[in-house]
């Protein structure tokens, strides 16, 4: 089992590459705003609110509704940034609602998607994103070797980098790169399972040197606390959120958790 989940996912990043999913047509402006400043001087909690209709481990999570309605929701509750899913396969994401909530909203965009080419990153430049997402382990596990040029032409196209680490090990290897933030994601990618001690685990004993995001598993007010007593500075939040009747108001909850 254990490879399957991130080869699945490198494979469906190559099929969407094949199938042109990232010729985009536009060329929009990011934000003027930056998340990494903004969760520095933030008294309340920084959330980083994902749109997403289905995920790998939940399958479906919302019907497919207007997702510029749910991003602006979102933001109304106090959301500092969006994710936004671009990746088609297992996570009815696409270009275009991230292109369509771009040119609704200023507030700062990671694409989220398996990078495993540099067209995805020309993509979330042309589209206007703020951030890109790359996996560490997509990079340690032999499917991609050189991280570090991946990181140089992200940032040469003005794009800041989200590092992904699941282990205390990615987590070394990501503090050598120049990746703008870390992200510790509590679900393990090869089983799918949530631990949200995670972010606690491999934080412990660590001199920090980076903002922290923690992703994943967060659905409470009390979750928060825990994350940012372990050493997370904003949090990546994105099925409790989509599940909720009132999303507004959600959000609005989380951000006051301190």
């Amino acid at each position: 089992m254990a490879e399957n989940i991130l080869r699945k996912l490198v494979n469906n990043s190559q099929m969407a590459i094949d199938d042109g999913v990232y010729d985009i047509d536009v060329d929009l402006q990011k934000s003027n705003k930056d998340f990494i400043q903004i969760t520095k001087t933030n008294p309340h909690a920084t959330l980083l609110t994902e749109v997403k209709f289905s995920s790998p481990s939940l399958g479906k999570i919302r019907t497919l509704t207007d997702p510029v309605r749910i991003a602006t929701q979102m933001i109304s509750g106090g959301s500092k940034g969006l994710s936004v899913l671009t990746q088609p396969h297992l996570f009815n994401g696409s270009p275009e609602y991230f292109v369509k909530i771009r040119q609704a909203v200023d507030v700062p965009l990671l694409m989220k998607d398996i990078i495993i080419d540099k067209i995805q990153i020309d993509a979330a430049k042309k589209m206007g994103a703020d951030f890109m997402l790359l996996i560490q382990s997509i990079f340690d596990k032999g499917h991609l070797s050189e991280i570090d040029e991946y990181i140089g032409y992200g940032h040469k196209n003005g794009l800041q980098v989200l590092l992904e680490v699941h282990t205390k090990q990615e987590f070394h290897n990501a503090l050598k790169t120049d990746a703008d933030l870390i992200g510790i994601n509590n679900r393990n990618l090869d089983t799918l399972e949530i631990e949200l001690k995670t972010t606690e685990t491999i934080l412990s004993g660590e001199e920090k040197s980076r903002l922290i995001l923690s992703e994943s598993g967060i659905e409470t007010p009390e979750d928060i606390q825990y994350l940012k007593k372990s050493g997370a500075d904003a949090f990546l939040i994105g099925s409790s959120i989509m599940k909720s009747d009132n999303i507004e108001e959600q959000v609005k909850k989380l951000v006051n958790a301190y």
